[in-house]
């Protein structure tokens, strides 16, 4: 890349031209506007501040005013007008910061130029100490508003007009100005220190919302996708067991007819299609899946690992009955995944919030289908505070809702919780026997 001086040249020129018109855009552009009422401390920071303000700009006023009238004290109408103006201007800035500073400068070389002849050669010029203090407050109250560029902007106006102001005195002076500027760099260094701390919670808060809302939709989306993965399993062993038959069927009947034929071939060509189809819709969460091939491809648990995991929740230190009504049988494998998943979260939930507690897990094989209940005794003390939003309840009525079964869950009299889900079949058996219980 080749250096090229007039370029440089050009672009300096260029943004010295334009740097009247952008300070002048930032020196009137409005200021951020005040916290709402909603956020915390609405109800008491402002009052208290307001009133402190009010206060401490009647004290400076009078002190200002007094300071800037002659020695004998005749000048005091005449002064007294413009202090209160600028004690009224330092309070302005807190609801108008820009005019109101604006106004509290002007209203400062007013002042002074009006002044001037009467002050004495020793008194402090061209800020004294009540002028130094009312300029540092419309400073600090504008730097806490606007952004540190328009504050730096100020600065140099108001150096500026006190540097203004020493220009064709009448008498010399005790000039104060090379000693008042590291004061007034300390009030907009201040009050942007603390905007910026105010715009970063700000900011925090508003992440902090985004990514709890990304966190709870990320959460709902993994359990989605996973009820899916597991329904394409499930769906897809069926129709790869349909193709099968229906492609040995042929061979297992003497001298089968063209029509059987024709049509044992239209049922495996239909069960392999919507078996592809199935794979194009749902495989692909199987891919996406960060889990391991090992783990990707491992059987989908039934409630014939219900004993395992109970067992493991007993190794975490909790303590589970379970009892079975009816006699048990295979069901579908919808219906045991979704059952085993549905007491599997349950169990978690009895770990994660109620400590201590005593759980019992119950399922009850019905002509029309199952009903697993587990409920939890209240717990011995508080749970350990969640730092993720949690959707296991409603995982667990998704997998009840597709299936077309219902899941009711809620807090029981005794202090404790309960999960209720019936999950129907297609096909019903008709067979109980009574309960068994395990400790």
């Amino acid at each position: 890349m080749t250096w090229k001086p007039v370029g440089d040249k050009e672009r300096v020129m260029t943004a010295l031209r334009r740097a009247p018109r952008v300070l002048f855009e930032d020196l009137t552009a409005p200021a951020d506007p005040l916290p709402d009422m909603g956020q915390p401390g609405w109800p008491v920071w402002r009052p208290v501040f307001g009133m402190l303000l009010v206060i401490c700009a009647t004290f400076l006023t009078v002190f200002y005013v007094n300071e800037m009238s002659p020695g004998d004290g005749g000048g005091i109408p005449e002064y007294g007008v413009l202090g209160i103006a600028q004690g009224a201007a330092l309070v302005a800035v807190m609801f108008r910061p820009v005019s109101a500073w604006w106004a509290s400068t002007v209203l400062m070389v007013v002042t002074v130029r009006l002044s001037e002849p009467d002050m004495s050669r020793d008194q402090l010029f061209p800020w004294s100490v009540p002028g130094l203090a009312l300029q540092c407050g419309a400073l600090f109250l504008l730097a806490l508003r606007v952004p540190p560029r328009r504050a730096a902007g100020a600065l140099v106006i108001t150096l500026l007009a006190g540097l203004s102001c020493t220009l064709f005195t009448t008498m010399p002076h005790n000039y104060v100005i090379y000693r008042s500027t590291p004061v007034l760099i300390a009030a907009v260094v201040l009050g942007a220190s603390l905007r910026g701390l105010r715009v970063a919670r700000t900011q925090l808060v508003v992440q902090e919302e985004l990514t709890a809302g990304e966190r709870a939709r990320r959460t709902l989306l993994e359990e989605r996708n996973r009820i899916a993965r597991e329904l394409h399993d499930v769906v897809a062993h069926h129709m790869s067991v349909i193709s099968i038959q229906a492609q040995v069927a042929p061979h297992l009947v003497e001298n089968p007819s063209d029509e059987l034929r024709e049509n044992l071939a239209g049922i495996r060509q239909n069960a392999v299609e919507a078996l592809t189809e199935l794979r194009h819709v749902l495989g692909v969460l199987r891919s996406e899946d960060a889990l391991s091939q090992g783990v990707r491809h491992t059987p989908q648990p039934t409630l014939d690992r219900l004993d395992e995991l109970v067992a493991n929740v007993r190794a975490a230190g909790l303590t589970v009955t379970t009892a079975t009504t009816g006699a048990p049988r295979p069901l579908p494998p919808g219906v045991e995944l979704s059952a085993f998943r549905i007491i599997q979260e349950a169990l978690s939930n009895a770990m994660r919030h109620a400590p201590g507690a005593q759980v019992r897990v119950e399922t009850a094989y019905r002509t029309t289908g199952l009903t697993v209940r587990i409920t939890n005794t209240a717990p011995d003390g508080a749970p350990a505070r969640s730092q993720s939003m949690g959707h296991g309840l409603l995982g667990m009525r998704e997998r009840a809702a597709m299936l077309g079964g219902e899941l009711a869950a809620g807090a029981t009299p005794d202090g404790g919780y309960e999960v209720t889900a019936i999950l129907p079949v297609s096909s019903p058996v008709l067979a109980a026997v009574p309960a068994e219980e395990t400790p």
